[in-house]
């Protein structure tokens, strides 16, 4: 239920033409964009392409959407992710993203409780080789975040042919009581479904404080 409203998300804030989904897993995406392309750096039987998000197979301008779900903050160095996508999207194309977003109302769960590491004194920026021994889970769920926050405006600096269009901050209780993908959960789905649609009627106006999770739309300026 959660993830289903992820995807709705992401879907419409998609533009017309081809899609890539990257870090594609178990193929979910294509209940909501049936014609996506799946690629991920494993194989899986759901899974059309394997590849590095940092030396993606193609062509200049060839693709109208890039989009990806928990997967930017896994990317050994997301600089190299991000001109690819400079690259291979056509002139008004999008990368559709969400992330964790690290908040005051997230950052203790995130911090304690969520397993992967939170490094605010990290840079997006960092550049070298990509690792192919490196764990593709390996993270810093601090990147998405520091990239729409701190660090928003040497990204529009380097990055002069994408720019934001959207920004947003939501998901406040019913996912980590959810469970995620542990075998319990605290919020039975009907109670969770009630909740969800209270959340978003408070997004707007509380999501930057209380957001577990943030959305970010970039879009390739036109020439």
């Amino acid at each position: 239920m959660v993830y289903e409203d992820y995807y709705r998300r992401i879907a419409a804030a998609c533009v017309a033409g081809e899609t890539i989904e990257i870090g594609g897993g178990i193929g979910q995406l294509k209940n909501f964009i049936p014609a996506a392309i799946s690629s991920d750096i494993q194989h899986s039987p759901m899974v059309d392409v394997v590849a590095d998000a940092q030396n993606l197979p193609f062509g200049s301008g060839a693709i109208s959407n890039i989009v990806m779900l928990d997967v930017l903050h896994h990317i050994e160095f997301p600089v190299l992710f991000f001109r690819e996508a400079e690259r291979v999207l056509r002139a008004g194309g999008r990368c559709v993203m969400i992330e964790p977003a690290i908040t005051p109302g997230s950052t203790v769960f995130y911090r304690l409780i969520h397993p992967e590491p939170v490094r605010m004194r990290a840079t997006p920026f960092a550049e070298g080789l990509p690792n192919p021994e490196r764990d593709p889970y390996d993270s810093n769920q601090a990147i998405p975040t520091l990239l729409a926050t701190r660090d928003r405006l040497q990204f529009e600096r380097l990055f002069p042919n994408l720019e934001f269009v959207e920004v947003s901050w939501f998901s406040f209780w019913v996912y980590p009581l959810s469970g995620g993908f542990k075998r319990w959960t605290l919020m039975p789905e009907s109670l969770g479904r009630r909740v969800l649609a209270f959340e978003k009627r408070i997004e707007s106006a509380l999501g930057r404080m209380l957001g577990f999770r943030t959305m970010i739309v970039l879009q390739k300026k036109s020439a």
